[in-house]
């Protein structure tokens, strides 16, 4: 069950950070069962009869990564992200969290969406979750076999080389800014922040408005072009650049490419993970803060729980022996 998908045709997301998500869901998904044939269905529109069906014919029900859950779960709820009420639920019945995170900091979850998550998943197989609140969450909804992962993407660290990262300030900066929560007065202070700072600025749009957004605000920089291909050319490429923004997942896959970042906190995602982790981030809107972090020197060390991670993965594993 795939956020990467933007419809049940095969569209790709209109949140490019979906497919940074997706890519990472299938490197493991790969490495576990090489000869798997897979079949993926949007986790964004809800399943219809004939796909419920194939669902039911699969040997392991995966839901790859994203902030899925919440405490008003509903088909009917328009700002849930994973589109099932209760009888889907049901159908649905034993699938299994991979990197799945919270949506946002919320009050314990309703009646309904503690039966929607204790129908849906799998009362046998641990899932895992990207951070502690996430398993906090699930744990007032009566599900208790959760292991804190870490998010998915950032699996790769367990093996990394910090001192690859740099440490001092580059020439240009790479910005990216978020089009479902613009605060025009914050995101303008810090594209003038960067080009204080920076002899050069770019943009990569990563949601669909976020171009516009980049437009509206009067960007004096470059925007790269709106593809995960636009961003990896840019990240392969000679150009030196410190990554700020307030997207967590282009931060991250910055940082996976040997690039010098500072991920902005607009919720619950990167506070969390930057408090477990050590992923490196800050307030957004907090300028001294921002500023000290472009003037550096500073160092990059995230842990990872590579003990959570292998006993998830072995547990997943063992069961399809």
């Amino acid at each position: 069950m795939d956020p990467g998908l933007q419809d049940q045709h095969g569209t790709p997301s209109f949140n490019l950070g979906d497919l940074i998500i997706q890519e990472a869901v299938t490197r493991e998904i790969d490495s576990l069962f090489p000869r798997a044939a897979i079949q993926r269905f949007s986790t964004h529109v809800a399943l219809n009869p004939d796909q419920f069906r194939q669902l039911a014919d699969c040997d392991l029900v995966l839901i790859g990564g994203t902030n899925l859950l919440s405490s008003r779960m509903s088909i009917r709820n328009r700002t849930s992200q994973w589109a099932i009420n209760a009888w889907d639920a049901l159908r649905i019945r034993r699938a299994v969290l991979l990197g799945v995170g919270w949506q946002s900091y919320q009050p314990s979850p309703t009646l309904l969406a503690r039966i929607d998550l204790r129908l849906a998943l799998s009362n046998k197989l641990s899932h895992s979750v990207r951070d502690a609140y996430t398993h906090r969450q699930l744990a007032a909804a009566g599900v208790k076999n959760v292991i804190n992962t870490g998010c998915v993407t950032m699996w790769p660290f367990v093996d990394f080389d910090f001192a690859t990262i740099p440490s001092s300030k580059a020439d240009d900066a790479l910005v990216m800014l978020t089009d479902y929560d613009k605060i025009p007065a914050l995101d303008q202070g810090l594209l003038q922040t960067l080009s204080k700072y920076y002899r050069r600025v770019f943009a990569w749009p990563q949601g669909a408005e976020d171009e516009q957004y980049f437009r509206d605000l009067g960007l004096v920089g470059t925007l790269l072009g709106r593809s995960l291909h636009g961003l990896d050319e840019f990240l392969h490429s000679n150009t030196n650049f410190d990554y700020v923004g307030t997207r967590l997942h282009g931060g991250i896959r910055c940082l996976l490419n040997r690039r010098r970042s500072l991920i902005l906190e607009i919720d619950n995602r990167a506070a969390e993970i930057a408090h477990e982790t050590g992923l490196p981030t800050a307030r957004r809107g907090d300028t001294a803060g921002i500023e000290q972090w472009i003037r550096g020197p500073t160092a990059v060390r995230i842990v990872m729980d590579s003990d959570a991670i292998s006993r998830w993965r072995e547990g997943i594993a063992i069961s399809n022996r």
